[in-house]
């Protein structure tokens, strides 16, 4: 089960340190020396022991093993951790060729929006209720699973009956904090899978466990995104500061 957290922590380079850090409301924010990486916030799991501890100057992959905590927030700074290495303009290019550069269409790479032309007609499950998948509900047959259900969504435990019987999976990327992550990849393995949102790590690893493609974000205005962060933003910080991207394997 840990085989996937394993392979991401081992991907990080052993000389990059935490340079900063922000536990916001919405999002968690890690600063390398490489770039600046986002995990959701997530709360609950077991309580840690309340003692401090110095994170500034700690070696990044140390901080990124705690992605492995059942303390949910230890676990969303494991993840930024994870992703201040990899999600940042330098790796990425290095994977796709692509130039990033701060543009006003900030979300032409939208998950939702590209795919949706493979989706039509299909069985389709979104792991997590997303913003403005109601243009999703004119396509295909749509199940949309989460933890916090809102009107005609499921319950999330609904996933071991509905996915294994879909066509594309969308899973959020806060199945790593959570730890659901290798049980939703095992139930969609005859899915198209497609991890989404800024907290996926953006690794060609991702792909030796089923993942087809990847959907996260670049961030290239940093300064932008840690105040957005600092006061609360939800999703506008990664419009405005960042850049989506998709890869397929």
């Amino acid at each position: 089960m840990w085989s996937i957290y394993n392979d991401l922590i081992d991907s990080i380079p052993e000389d990059l340190t935490v340079l900063d850090c922000m536990l916001g409301l919405h999002w968690t924010l890690i600063k390398s020396e490489s770039g600046t990486g986002a995990a959701m916030t997530v709360n609950g799991g077991q309580q840690n022991s309340g003692e401090y501890k110095e994170l500034i100057s700690m070696p990044l992959k140390e901080l990124a093993k705690a992605v492995k905590s059942w303390t949910m927030l230890e676990a969303s700074m494991g993840l930024a951790a994870i992703n201040s290495a990899l999600n940042t303009p330098k790796q990425v290019s290095a994977l796709t060729g692509q130039v990033f550069k701060v543009s006003k269409d900030s979300e032409r790479a939208n998950a939702f929006t590209c795919f949706l032309p493979d989706i039509k007609n299909k069985k389709v499950a979104v792991i997590g209720h997303f913003p403005n998948l109601d243009l999703l509900r004119t396509t295909c047959q749509l199940s949309i699973l989460e933890r916090m259900p809102q009107e005609g969504d499921y319950p999330d435990p609904a996933c071991e009956y509905i996915l294994p019987e879909q066509d594309v999976v969308f899973i959020t990327g806060t199945a790593f904090i959570n730890k659901t992550m290798p049980r939703l990849l095992s139930l969609a393995k005859n899915s198209r899978i497609i991890l989404v949102g800024p907290s996926v790590p953006i690794s060609p690893v991702l792909f030796d466990y089923g993942v087809d493609a990847i959907s996260s974000s670049v961030m290239l205005d940093e300064e932008l995104v840690w105040r957005a962060v600092k006061q609360g933003g939800k999703t506008k910080a990664f419009k405005s500061g960042g850049q989506m991207v998709n890869i397929q394997r």
